[in-house]
């Protein structure tokens, strides 16, 4: 185990971390020494993924199911998550979706439920868990943004309000927990190579390849490297920032 950003002993839930992202930055943690709860809302495939890195890593995990939407299922996953570990330290949101479309023809129902999941439902874990973590002097808290939520996209209003909101609850929670020595910082991912940007148009891949100055697009892993450093004690001193994970595409 190396000392660099040795996460040993460190208890890390991961909303939405049965695929994706989020089990990117599960196995990350996990690798580091902390022991990781996949709280996801397809149960199967959480439970999977669990005992995937419990095996792989030999770390102690739990899968927990989550609605981050709703506030009483994300005071249920907290409550179980303390109560089969006796604390959290680390809480990554992660879960979040797209309903793409221009603003003309969005239909109200694709707003809210971006809006839900992504903003709201990193505001219902962190309230969630804050007094766990303020009566224990410690915590790190890390919500994963978007470069979309920096400079906005054509076609995702919905998905770029609700990722500047999260900068903006971030820093509002960086300065409310400052003092209980809990960090809050956000990661925005840039051009990230997935199952669901394999599914685009070849012209906005070229497109947003011209517009990463590193001539690459990023990958999972490259996020899960900035979750890791914000949730080590190496990041003490940084709380409220956002860091861009891409490749130069907004500066």
């Amino acid at each position: 185990m190396t000392s660099f950003l040795n996460l040993e002993g460190r208890i890390a839930l991961i909303t939405g971390s049965a695929r994706g992202i989020g089990k990117a930055i599960a196995e990350t943690l996990a690798a580091r020494g902390a022991k990781v709860i996949i709280a996801d809302l397809e149960m199967d495939l959480a439970d999977e993924t669990a005992s995937e890195i419990a095996d792989s890593f030999d770390v102690e995990t739990l899968a927990l199911e989550v609605d981050v939407a709703d506030q009483a299922s994300a005071k249920a996953m907290v409550k179980s998550a303390v109560k089969a570990f006796g604390q959290v330290d680390i809480l990554v949101n992660n879960a979040g979706i797209t309903r793409d479309g221009l603003v003309m023809r969005m239909k109200e129902k694709d707003w809210d439920m971006v809006i839900d999941i992504n903003l709201k439902g990193a505001f219902n874990c962190a309230q969630a868990l804050s007094r766990s973590m303020m009566k224990a002097r410690y915590g790190r808290i890390i919500n994963i943004t978007s470069v979309s939520g920096l400079v906005g996209q054509v076609g995702q209003a919905n998905y770029s309000s609700s990722k500047a909101g999260l900068i903006g609850l971030t820093k509002a929670l960086a300065k409310e927990f400052g003092s209980r020595n809990i960090t809050v910082n956000a990661v925005a991912p840039g051009f990230i190579e997935t199952v669901l940007t394999e599914e685009l148009p070849e012209e906005i891949k070229e497109i947003s390849l011209k517009l990463t100055p590193v001539g690459k697009f990023g990958s999972p892993q490259d996020v899960a490297n900035a979750v890791a450093f914000l949730a080590a004690e190496e990041s003490s001193f940084i709380t409220g920032v956002v860091l861009n994970v891409d490749g130069g595409m907004v500066m």
